[in-house]
């Protein structure tokens, strides 16, 4: 049966809601004006122009809303249509002015994510920051707001989620003891032994990694943990929240469990931070800036927000310092995370983040430098040198990987800047860089454009919404029954059912173009499945330090994430040869683009235009003089509908695409599970040994083949929820528009007024963005006129 989860932002309104619902308060005007301090003049004047229409369209739409609340109060039998209506109108009055721009900040240890937010925000050390070791221990999101005090909420593992960490750490350290003397160093050198024991430890005090789990379930915790798992802290200064919330978020070090701080004690629970800032002149409010670590997290449910925050971003820069962009691989695997996030995610922008980029030994520079005959005079003229190509080859390098994995018409191969180059000490010191140079002011411009093309595009869309119902709403007490109008809506819902039917054969021909490499990648996963397996159970110094890593793994069905480690995760690595056949296909299927190929998109967008056009052919064929409104109604309300498939849609992707190694990874479930109950001598060998029987025997019996098939089930519900929305909601919205059904057209309050200022509103929508265009000839004019800013001064 095809799912039925709601659209992103637009459903199919049922009638039997809380109709006298209070619609919410609007932004006092103080406030609305403090959203926009962090952008320049002429962009405050394009937003300022786009929140007044906004605010304008709300509220004639809640005065609208209540008129008709009023004229059907006492009704004890209100009509279907008019309840739909005034569900429509709800929504609309209560739908938010922007969702969040998620800003994902993704790189390894000390690549300098915090030091990159801090000077965003331009607030010097307000996250941890340090050069030697892994400072940022969680997810942090910061965002700013129009309060009055700087404020952190510190979400923690609920009780149920520690229990289940707490059972996987005990049963990590089970079999630690009765190894031989041979294998003992090994043993005291695995990383996930340690880290288990470092978090009982902090917890619960020395000698707790020696208890078992029920003991442990008994023992009290060394910190105090709040019944609402939420710890809040507020103050008046960044300095002063700062201060407080360094020891949550920044990791302890090993060893230092019995410190004096009881608030460390707790770190281990610590799941998420928010942070909110007020009234930024920097950063403007529906901007989140995510702080994510590199690789994830032991605990299942910290590990499934690291990869949800992941695929909630729309843009991610992936974060390495100048010493670590060349020959690197952590780097490479981010790229790689963020690429996936781009084919079952949000994500429609990448770029490379290079930090650090002060740093640079001239006398080694010079002596290595093969590029022009220009001397190099100066450290300044190196480090410039040396950033701009790094920018070239880098942007190339990249541009290149993303036409690998992604189609040829994705967006972010358009993209004028792949690779920004930056230094947070010289944005703060100049010592050798202008602040225009250190591109800390570029990274800020980027994201206010992406606020602002994203609130142009909104306000446009919620005021045409607008529109659209109010011409119907006028239209209830001004429009005659025409004899032959149930003949047109008659002949119009043929129309539609005939297109509906057509659409279905449409996404079934773009879905099929993902067979044929469906099935070269599950022959390919076949024949390299054993040597992939293989390289991953091996390391070069054989199984010293990775026995209970291993078992980690196991224990997590095939993933193990820890703060220091790569990431493993064999599921991923033996579907990976299926995934390198079906990522450019599988990419094309869910981009926008022509009507042309496989994309979905453009398709649903053709027939939507197919029936706006049926709709203006009806109209002027048969003289819908009277009922033109109902026309224009329809118009907007397939806009709305069919928009708002496109969320829908991107939502199930993800659990598309990831298909492949959730039906491994549940096909090897058995195989990990009596894997990880080994103990004693010899386990990381008989480890191993079970793990390969296991994975033969799967692929054998058909593993790969079922995969392929859950995949192709996947698209099928797909398509089966996006023909029964399209069915539904256009159903109801002809019923509503046609002045034929019983008692649609009751007698309702006079909205004439609210509509005729709505008209104006509308009009006004292409002066708003002829004003914008002018604004930015104008200043990108000043901006060619005026000097630049000096250099700073030699050193």
């Amino acid at each position: 049966m095809a799912e039925t989860e709601d659209f992103v932002g637009q459903e199919s309104y049922p009638v039997d809601n809380d109709l006298f619902k209070e619609p919410m308060k609007k932004r006092r005007r103080s406030d609305r004006d403090q959203r926009f301090r962090a952008f320049p003049s002429v962009e405050q004047s394009a937003l300022k122009e786009y929140e007044k229409l906004e605010s304008r369209t709300r509220r004639v739409l809640s005065n609208t809303y209540q008129k008709l609340i009023q004229s059907v109060f006492l009704d004890d039998n209100i009509p279907s249509g008019v309840k739909y209506l005034i569900n429509r109108l709800l929504a609309l009055i209560e739908k938010p002015s922007l969702d969040p721009i998620y800003i994902g900040l993704l790189g390894s240890t000390g690549a300098g994510k915090s030091s990159l937010i801090n000077a965003i925000i331009q607030q010097a050390m307000f996250l941890p920051v340090s050069g030697e070791s892994i400072c940022t221990s969680c997810i942090v999101q910061v965002s700013t707001s129009c309060c009055d005090q700087y404020e952190a909420k510190i979400h923690l593992l609920s009780d149920q989620e520690w229990k289940e960490e707490l059972r996987n750490l005990t049963r990590l350290l089970r079999g630690t003891e009765n190894v031989d003397r041979e294998e003992e160093d090994a043993w005291d050198k695995d990383d996930a032994v340690e880290e288990a024991i470092w978090k009982l430890q902090m917890f619960y005090g020395k000698g707790a990694e020696s208890q078992n789990y029920e003991e442990l379930l008994r023992a009290k915790p060394k910190g105090k943990i709040p019944p609402s798992r939420i710890i809040t802290l507020k103050a008046e200064e960044a300095g002063e929240l700062s201060v407080k919330l360094d020891p949550y978020i920044r990791t302890q070090r090993r060893g230092d469990c019995n410190g004096e701080s009881a608030k460390t004690h707790i770190w281990p629970l610590i799941k998420h931070v928010e942070v909110t800032l007020p009234k930024s002149e920097l950063i403007p409010e529906g901007v989140v800036l995510v702080d994510i670590p590199g690789t994830g997290d032991f605990n299942s449910k910290r590990d499934e927000m690291w990869k949800k925050t992941i695929d909630k971003c729309s843009v991610i820069w992936v974060i390495s310092d100048i010493e670590r962009v060349f020959g690197g691989r952590a780097h490479e695997d981010l790229l790689n995370e963020s690429i996936k996030a781009c084919q079952r995610g949000f994500c429609r922008d990448i770029a490379l983040v290079v930090t650090k980029t002060d740093k640079l030994h001239l006398p080694e520079y010079l002596r290595e430098r093969k590029m022009g005959n220009q001397a190099i005079q100066s450290q300044r003229e190196a480090v410039l040198e040396r950033n701009e190509a790094v920018k070239l080859q880098r942007n190339r390098i990249l541009k290149e990987k993303l036409k690998r994995k992604l189609p040829a018409h994705s967006k972010v191969l358009e993209a004028v800047d792949l690779v920004y180059t930056v230094s947070a000490q010289e944005y703060w010191q100049q010592a050798l860089l202008t602040e225009e140079e250190t591109e800390i002011p570029k990274l800020r411009e980027y994201i206010r454009k992406r606020l602002l093309d994203k609130k142009r595009r909104r306000v446009t869309k919620y005021v045409n919404e607008a529109f659209g119902l109010l011409l119907l709403t006028d239209s209830f007490n001004t429009v005659e029954n025409l004899p032959n109008e149930y003949l047109h809506m008659s002949g119009l819902r043929r129309f539609v059912e005939e297109k509906i039917q057509l659409l279905e054969k449409t996404i079934d021909q773009c879905f099929a173009h993902i067979e044929q490499p469906l099935q070269e990648g599950v022959r390919n996963a076949r024949t390299s499945f054993r040597r992939i397996l293989s390289g991953c159970l091996v390391r070069s110094k054989g199984n010293q330090g990775f026995h209970q890593t291993l078992k980690a793994v196991c224990l997590k069905n095939g993933i193990y994430a820890s703060r220091t480690l790569a990431r493993i995760d064999l599921n991923e690595a033996i579907t990976q040869p299926i995934y390198d056949q079906i990522d450019p296909v599988f990419g094309g299927i869910f981009r926008a683009g022509n009507s042309s190929g496989s994309a979905l998109m453009p398709h649903i967008e053709a027939f939507k235009h197919s029936l706006q056009e049926k709709m203006t052919e009806i109209g002027i064929r048969n003289g819908w003089k009277y009922v033109s409104c109902k026309k224009s109604f329809l118009i907007q309300e397939i806009n709305a509908i069919l928009g708002g498939l496109e969320g829908h849609i991107l939502r199930k992707k993800r659990r598309i695409y990831e298909s492949l190694t959730t039906s491994v990874q549940n096909d090897l479930k058995s195989c990990y599970e009596e894997a990880a109950q080994i103990t004693g001598k010899k386990a990381c060998e008989r480890m191993k040994d079970v793990i390969r029987r296991g994975v033969d025997q799967q692929v054998a019996e058909g593993m790969f083949e079922r995969a392929q098939e859950r995949m192709q089930h996947q698209f099928q519900q797909l398509k089966n929820g996006i023909t029964e929305k399209v069915k539904g909601s256009i159903s109801t919205m002809l019923t509503l528009a046609s002045s034929q059904e019983d008692g649609i057209y009751k007698e309702l309050a006079d909205v004439k007024s609210e509509y005729k200022e709505m008209e104006k509103l509308h009009r006004s929508l292409r002066e708003v963005a002829e004003n914008a265009v002018l604004r930015r000839g104008m200043r990108d004019f000043l901006l060619r006129m005026s000097p630049s800013k000096a250099a700073p001064p030699q050193m």
